[in-house]
């Protein structure tokens, strides 16, 4: 079960720490670079301790990527 305690950012809260268009962090999404969560009405959501995991140049997707290729 999720801790329901994990703040969840938007595309744009996203974006702005990025520094990157709130388009560019939905094509990462269903890129399958970052990971997010639809709301019942759709919209994109995103861990916040994913996305500073990835600004600190971790690779948050690693366990999820590991039965695959390295993309390059």
């Amino acid at each position: 079960m999720e801790s329901s305690s994990e703040r969840l950012l938007t595309p744009g809260e996203v974006a702005a720490l990025f520094r990157v268009d709130p388009k560019t962090v939905t094509r990462w999404a269903a890129a399958g670079r970052i990971s997010s969560i639809r709301t019942p009405g759709g919209h994109r959501r995103f861990r916040e301790s994913e996305v500073h995991a990835l600004l600190r140049g971790e690779d948050v997707l690693t366990a999820d990527r590991s039965a695959e290729s390295p993309r390059f």
